[in-house]
């Protein structure tokens, strides 16, 4: 029985040592970064799976009903896309920079890009807003509620539910990366991160990326189809 406390005293030693950021159950923060970043790939693998599904379902409906798909992608402002496109790729910019910086401990550049970051998702957001409610101001819904009288087509519907849906969800992502990135500015604020543990910056970056690249592949297939 002498040795549980012997064992136990070990272990509040060995953890003693450990800096702060560094969790109990890893031997480094070499394995718990890459502990980290292997467990942001799986998830980001799901959100690429989950996009697949609804990438498959655009190109199904695209084949069966192309006609459709050009003369209802015409209601969509390519305009606002098009600067949509422009602000996520400027937000990719600062969010690697944000890394960067975190990288060479520079906190008051990091927490500049990072809130620039959540910045630019907000324009995204607003811009999106504006999108949608031009839309249902003219009846433009989903499915069988689409009641524009300006395009009366077979199967018109089915391309704004394929809209909706697929912007809906990415629109969620972005709401998500903003809270993400909003808790990561906030700690990076009161000097949590350093050049030696930026994790939580350069996964957020993982995320935020992705949430990028899902809009690339929206912008032209949703707007510039015609």
């Amino acid at each position: 029985m002498a040795g549980v406390p012997e064992a136990a005293t070990g272990h509040a030693e060995a953890h003693a040592h450990h800096p702060p950021y560094l969790q109990h159950h890893f031997v480094s923060a070499e394995q718990q970064f890459d502990a980290a970043k292997l467990g942001m790939w799986l998830f980001l693998v799901t959100e690429i799976l989950l996009f697949s599904g609804m990438f498959v379902a655009y190109a199904v409906y695209r084949v069966w009903h192309p006609e459709v798909f050009q003369a209802a992608s015409k209601l969509l402002d390519w305009r606002l896309g098009g600067l949509n496109t422009i602000v996520l790729l400027t937000s990719s910019f600062t969010v690697a920079l944000a890394v960067h910086y975190a990288q060479l401990g520079d906190k008051k550049r990091l927490v500049q890009n990072l809130w620039l970051t959540v910045a630019l998702a907000g324009v995204f957001m607003v811009v999106k807003y504006f999108e949608y409610s031009e839309k249902f101001h003219h009846h433009i819904f989903p499915g069988g509620n689409y009641a524009y009288e300006g395009l009366q087509l077979p199967y018109v519907g089915q391309f704004f539910s394929i809209y909706f849906v697929m912007t809906g969800i990415h629109g969620l992502h972005v709401l998500v990366g903003m809270g993400v990135l909003t808790w990561v500015a906030l700690k990076a604020q009161r000097g949590v991160f350093s050049s030696e543990y930026y994790t939580p910056v350069e996964i957020s970056a993982l995320y935020w990326h992705l949430v990028d690249i899902i809009w690339i592949f929206l912008f032209p297939l949703l707007y510039l189809i015609h």
